[in-house]
């Protein structure tokens, strides 16, 4: 497994944290370690998704993902 942290812009709320948050338990071979208002923590399987995977699920949440 690797980790992952990545800066979120866009975030303001407990549901923008709820959003996201979502959004990344759905991508297979991730799991989300914290999430808070503009960052969030995740480990992911190599083998099965990567970092683009995990950027685009904060971009579908409605979120822009920073680099770190």
């Amino acid at each position: 497994m690797e980790q992952m942290s990545i800066p979120i812009a866009g975030m303001s709320c407990g549901g923008c944290v709820n959003s996201v948050r979502n959004a990344l338990a759905r991508v297979p071979g991730v799991q989300v370690q914290q999430v808070e208002v503009g960052s969030a923590t995740v480990e992911y399987d190599p083998g099965v998704t990567g970092p683009e995977s995990v950027r685009h699920a904060i971009i579908n949440a409605g979120f822009e993902p920073q680099e770190p």
